[in-house]
Formats: C-alpha cells, structure tokens, sequence
C-alpha cells in the first residue's frame, strides 16, 4: 500500500464469526472494503451460535467487498503476531482496524454479586481489554506506514462503562477499553490515525435474540434503543470516509448519536434512539498529556 492513496480500503475486524464483529464486516463489505475477518471459529459447530470466519468472509465477498478469513484466538500473543504478519504479507498495510473480539463467560449475565460469580469471567480482561491492546500494538506499523490514507481504528465498547452492567468486572473491561481509545490517539495524532470507541446499543445478535425468546420480559423497556449488528459497521464506514473525523479522536462515541449526526440509518431503514437517557453518557477525558 505504500504510496498508494487509492484502492478499496483494508479493514481487519477482529472476533467476526458472529455478532456484533460479523454485522460490522458486512457493513465494511457493502461498503467495498478489504475485510479480514478474524476469530477462532472454523467449522459451525465450533459455537452452540454458529457462525464462522469462513461465512462471513464468504458474505462481505458477495456483497461487493473482498472478505479474507484467518484465524486467531486473540488470547494468545503469538497468532496475533502471525495475523498481522500475514497481512502484511499480502496487503501491505491497513486503513481500519475495528477491536471487537470479547471474551463471553459462562454466567456472565447471572444476578448474584461478583463474589458469588467464578473468576474464570476474568477471561474478559484477556479477550476484550488486553487483547485491544495487544492487537492495536501489532497493528500499528501497518496502520502509520501511509498516514495519507488516515487510517482509523474503533474499539468496540458500551455503556457498561459507566452503569452497573453484569458486574464489576464487565464494567472495568468497557471502561479500560474507552480509556485505550483516548490514550492510543495521542500516540497516533502524529500520524492521523484516528482512534474512538463506540458505544453500541442493544444489539439483535444470535445471542441477545435467543434470550428475548426465552424471557421477553427481560427486554420490554428496550423499544427503539435496539440496533442491528450491521449498524455499528455502517456508522464506522460513515465515519472512515468523514473528511473531519481526526476531529473525533480521542474520544468516546455513542454509535446511535454519531450515525443521527452522519447520517446513517439502521438496515430496515429506522434511526436507533440513544440509550443515554437510561444509561449514561460518555466520559469526558482531560486533554492533559504528561510524558
């Protein structure tokens, strides 16, 4: 890519067998993207959800983008090398990166007080805090190797940040990964990378829709606040092509707000309201830098 101002962008989204990572890959895909798909599913039966790496690079291809399956368990350092090394191999270089990939434990969601929870839900501070991180380390000479082509990375986070959202450890997870955000775009600014979180919404993933059909109850305050998973994606490719969005960097974004304010719609054409109201809003981080 050096040199080259042109040509379909290149984004790596990490853990898109399902959810939230495989609608931001198909958005990227409609949007003519290079996607390599990355997660630790191979074959179906792999996850009681389904869903693979290789599906999903299979559908970004069909919708007009150019899906590239590779696997990597984020949790282990090594095959994050060898990820990053294999793209740059055959790519060169990246334009977006998009840290998704997240550790769900076993009783998670579950009421009981942290105490009573195993530590195994610790596991969401190897895949969801530590491996955005690691990921955007590797990912770094990649992504400042053509700042002409303002590259852009987004971790993926939500409003348990700042509510009481399935425990303390979720929250310090989504808090951490805001911060990361905040702290990478200084190091960046240099090189015009721009780097946010976005805060989804109540996303209609495999998951989250098979607990609405086992207890519906459950969900009845949601109404509008639900977006598909494909509607992250379609705000980060509104934003990657914003001429203004070094602006944005450094900071923590609600992703219904910013699709509203860039014009983005959700897949059956609705504009997802904001879980602020409910929830909170974004912490506002000190511009103070001290080396």
């Amino acid at each position: 890519m050096s040199g080259n101002e042109t040509g379909p962008r290149v984004a790596v989204v990490t853990g898109a067998s399902r959810g939230a990572g495989r609608g931001i890959a198909l958005a990227l895909g409609d949007a003519g993207a290079t996607v390599v798909v990355t997660g630790r599913s191979l074959t179906r039966g792999d996850s009681e959800l389904g869903g693979t790496i290789g599906e999903t690079a299979a559908e970004v291809t069909r919708r007009g983008g150019r899906g590239i399956p590779i696997a990597c368990d984020h949790s282990d350092e090594r095959q994050v090398a060898t990820l990053f090394a294999e793209i740059k191999e055959a790519l060169g270089g990246i334009d977006i990166l998009v840290s998704n990939a997240f550790s769900v434990p076993d009783g998670l969601t579950s009421p009981e007080p942290f105490w009573e929870k195993p530590l195994s839900l610790l596991s969401m501070m190897d895949v969801g805090l530590r491996s955005t991180y690691v990921t955007a380390w590797y990912a770094a000479p990649l992504l400042i190797a053509n700042p002409g082509r303002r590259p852009l990375i987004v971790h993926t986070s939500g409003f348990g940040a700042v509510s009481y959202m399935h425990g303390p450890a979720y929250g310090a997870v989504k808090a951490g990964v805001d911060k990361l955000a905040h702290d990478m775009a200084v190091d960046f600014r240099p090189y015009q990378v721009t780097v946010v979180s976005i805060w989804m919404g109540l996303l209609r993933t495999e998951r989250t829709l098979r607990k609405m059909a086992e207890d519906p109850s459950q969900f009845e305050y949601s109404g509008q606040l639900t977006e598909s998973p494909e509607f992250t994606g379609r705000v980060i490719a509104a934003l990657d092509r914003e001429p203004t969005k070094l602006d944005y960097s450094g900071r923590v974004l609600i992703g219904a707000e910013l699709g509203e304010k860039l014009g983005v719609l959700d897949v059956d054409g609705t504009q997802p309201g904001s879980r602020r109201p409910l929830l909170g809003g974004p912490p506002a981080f000190h511009s103070a830098v001290v080396r």
